[in-house]
C-alpha cells in the first residue's frame, strides 16, 4: 500500500544502543502506533512498555492513534519453559487490558487478533489522510510543528 512504516524488531545481534533513540522518535510522533505482544513471548519488557510509555504518549497527544493487541494466551513452549515466568506474565497480560479499557480514550483500539490491527491500522490511516488538509486549523497540530517538543 506504500505506506511508510517502522518495525523495531530486529534480528538477533543488530540491536545496539542507537536503536533506542530511533524507537523512541517514532513512539513520540508516529500518527499511528501498533503495539503487538503475541503470544510466542513473554513480553514483560513490552507490557511494562504498555503501562508506561505508551499511557504516557497517549494522554500527552490526543491526535495520534495506538492500536494494542495482547495475546492472553501463552505458547505451550513458553508455558512450560518456566511455569512461574509464564504465570506472571498472563497475570500482567490481564492487568494490562483491563487497565487500558479502563482509560476510556477516544484513540485507543484494543484489537484480539493481528488481521483486526492490520484492518484497523488501514482505515485509521484513510482518516488520517483524510484529516490532514484540516491540521493547518488545529493550533496545537501548528504548535507541534512550528516548535517541536514544546
Amino acid at each position: 500500500m506504500g505506506i511508510p512504516f517502522y518495525n523495531p524488531q530486529l534480528p538477533p545481534g543488530q540491536w545496539d544502543p542507537s536503536c533506542a533513540d530511533i524507537e523512541a522518535e517514532h513512539l513520540a510522533n508516529d500518527e499511528i502506533i501498533l503495539f503487538p505482544v503475541t503470544r510466542e513471548t513473554l513480553g514483560m519488557g513490552s507490557l511494562s512498555e504498555v503501562g508506561f510509555s505508551i499511557v504516557n504518549a497517549i494522554r500527552l497527544d490526543d491526535r495520534r492513534d495506538f492500536i494494542i493487541m495482547i495475546d492472553r494466551e501463552l505458547d505451550p513452549a513458553l508455558m512450560s519453559n518456566d511455569p512461574a515466568l509464564a504465570k506472571e506474565s498472563l497475570k500482567m497480560r490481564a492487568l494490562v487490558i483491563q487497565h487500558l479499557k479502563k482509560l476510556n480514550l477516544r484513540n485507543v483500539y484494543i484489537v484480539d487478533t493481528l488481521d483486526e490491527m492490520l484492518d484497523v491500522s488501514i482505515e485509521l490511516r484513510k482518516a488520517a489522510d483524510l484529516r490532514r488538509p484540516f491540521n493547518k486549523f488545529n493550533p496545537q497540530y501548528r504548535k507541534s510543528v512550528l516548535h517541536p517538543g514544546k
